[in-house]
């Protein structure tokens, strides 16, 4: 049986009877996991072998790990890594090192990951941060030079996919000049297409090529001023199939954020009508859950080609030797300089 176009997540550490049955039913591309769904490592291990072990196939489960504010799994059974800025004060130092040290920062998020069944991880996050945008991205950005931040989210995509991860780059076309956060709000940027192309559009045309990709729930004014990129069929093939190149499985930021408006049902739809090829759901809201998958096909012509190249992408971790690795990176972060060190 093919898969569903969606994502799905749910309500807690291990996958209730009605959540069982359910799943099996809608047969969701695959899974996320946030802090509700996680105790211990034996314990994420047993839920995502559940997972695949329902549906009888190798199903990708996915989750947000960038490290800094945005961490699902934490102290005390996995470690702590610092914000994506840190590597950028780094390589404003020694660009060799900002650029090592995100790459050995990755490379160990997906040794944590790997380990306990989860094989895509939501990162890297290319937006570029603009003066009086909201601080939902804030230290989260690598910087706010779009070559650096493309270098340094292409050492952090390399650094995953070296630990068997599949990387998810986000979000596109951009969120860093919105200045409202898109969990609450609908984000409205003004700004002109050219300078959209110079600063926000730019770092995701040079990361064209990454496996995997997640819209952003922001409207642009100067191109569609209706729809946010998620359900923007214009945002979308002008945009990031057409001017950013993007031509990889593309999937939408969760549906259920308050950016979106209507029936969490006519969100999907409308993120699919748009060119979205996968529709992420988080809250593990049963209901929700169901709208989604009624709302959604199975995968088919180009978004089951793309999702099966993505998927080919997985591979075995290297054979890198982790202690070496962490006290490496451990050594570099002592170098990273104060926030305040670095002129805005």
């Amino acid at each position: 049986m093919v898969a569903r176009a969606f994502i799905s997540g749910i309500g807690g550490t291990t996958l209730s009877a009605d959540e069982r049955s359910f799943l099996r039913a809608a047969d969701p591309w695959g899974f996320i996991l946030f802090k509700r769904n996680v105790e211990t490592p034996q314990q994420v291990a047993r839920l995502t072998s559940s997972f695949r072990d329902l549906l009888g196939r190798d199903a990708p489960v996915l989750v947000d790990q960038e490290g800094g504010r945005v961490q699902r799994l934490g102290p005390p059974h996995w470690p702590s890594y610092p914000p994506g800025a840190a590597y950028g004060r780094l390589y404003d130092q020694d660009r060799n090192s900002g650029l090592r040290a995100a790459w050995l920062g990755a490379r160990l998020i997906a040794c944590d990951l790997h380990a306990v069944g989860i094989d895509v991880n939501c990162s890297p996050l290319a937006d570029v941060p603009a003066a009086g945008a909201d601080p939902v991205i804030g230290d989260r950005a690598y910087g706010e030079v779009p070559e650096k931040v493309a270098e340094i989210a292409r050492a952090v995509a390399e650094g995953s996919l070296a630990g068997g991860v599949l990387p998810v780059v986000k979000h596109l076309p951009g969120h860093g000049r919105a200045s409202t956060d898109s969990h609450v709000a609908l984000p409205v940027v003004d700004a002109s297409r050219e300078a959209l192309q110079a600063t926000d559009f730019a770092t995701f045309r040079m990361l064209h090529d990454l496996p995997v990709a997640m819209t952003a729930h922001v409207v642009f004014s100067a191109i569609d001023p209706i729809d946010p990129a998620t359900t923007s069929a214009t945002l979308v093939d002008e945009v990031i199939r057409g001017w950013i190149g993007f031509h990889g499985l593309l999937m939408s930021d969760d549906i259920s954020m308050q950016a979106l408006s209507g029936p969490i049902g006519e969100r999907a739809h409308a993120a699919i009508a748009a060119g979205c090829d996968l529709i992420l759901h988080c809250t593990g809201n049963f209901a929700e859950m169901q709208a989604v998958a009624g709302a959604v096909p199975r995968l088919a012509g180009d978004a089951a080609t793309r999702a099966e190249v993505a998927l080919q992408r997985r591979r075995a971790p290297d054979r890198s030797d982790i202690a070496a690795l962490r006290a490496e990176l451990a050594a570099l972060l002592v170098r990273v300089p104060a926030p305040h060190a670095v002129a805005s």
